[in-house]
């Protein structure tokens, strides 16, 4: 079966960068510009809309992940996980600090992206033990923010996130991510930690 790409994944998570209006004002030759008109934090300022968003786009890009698979299988589940990861994640930034939800040692952090895609779809001899998280027939997301955050161009949220299989089961577990704004305006998931609730024996 032919898969179609993923076109949403640009809507998805490609926040675009803070439009400037323009200021014409006139200056003497003398005085400069101010400089918090060029400065990146403000161009880099990142607004608490653009994380929930980007928590919503992490959601349903779940959800296509495991349509897809369901639909096309396990090459067409692939192709849009890599688009997620490429999309969504700061790999092109350095080490991403991703500890998903069931994962062991000695593989539990997973700071590549082949390790992160392992994690999601599974099927790479590197990684036996996983099996694709986002292959079990996702079919809702919900986050539940304890607090975010924001100091400029990075961001913090942490709180529940719940998400609903296809026999209606949720599974809610304990999640903090970590964004920060590209040169580009993009907002890139640097942390990711995922952990199942404690319960006391």
């Amino acid at each position: 079966m032919t898969h179609k790409p993923l076109r949403l994944l640009p809507a998805l998570f490609l926040t675009g960068a803070v439009a400037l209006g323009a200021c014409a004002t006139a200056q003497s030759p003398a005085t400069p510009a101010p400089a918090a008109l060029a400065s990146p934090a403000v161009v880099g300022q990142i607004t608490e809309a653009e994380v929930l968003a980007a928590q919503q786009a992490w959601g349903k890009a779940l959800v296509q992940i495991s349509t897809d698979f369901e639909t096309g299988g396990i090459d067409a589940a692939k192709a849009t996980a890599e688009a997620v990861l490429d999309s969504a994640y700061g790999y092109n930034l350095g080490p991403v600090l991703f500890k998903p939800t069931l994962t062991t040692a000695p593989q539990t952090f997973r700071t590549t992206r082949d390790g992160a895609l392992a994690y999601f779809v599974g099927h790479d001899a590197d990684f036996p033990s996983d099996k694709g998280f986002a292959l079990n027939r996702w079919r809702g997301f919900a986050t539940e923010n304890a607090a975010i955050f924001i100091d400029g161009d990075v961001a913090m949220s942490m709180g529940k996130v719940r998400l609903t299989n296809a026999d209606g089961t949720v599974i809610e577990v304990d999640k903090t991510w970590g964004y920060k704004k590209d040169d580009a305006g993009n907002l890139r998931i640097v942390l990711h930690h995922s952990s199942l609730p404690y319960t006391p024996e």
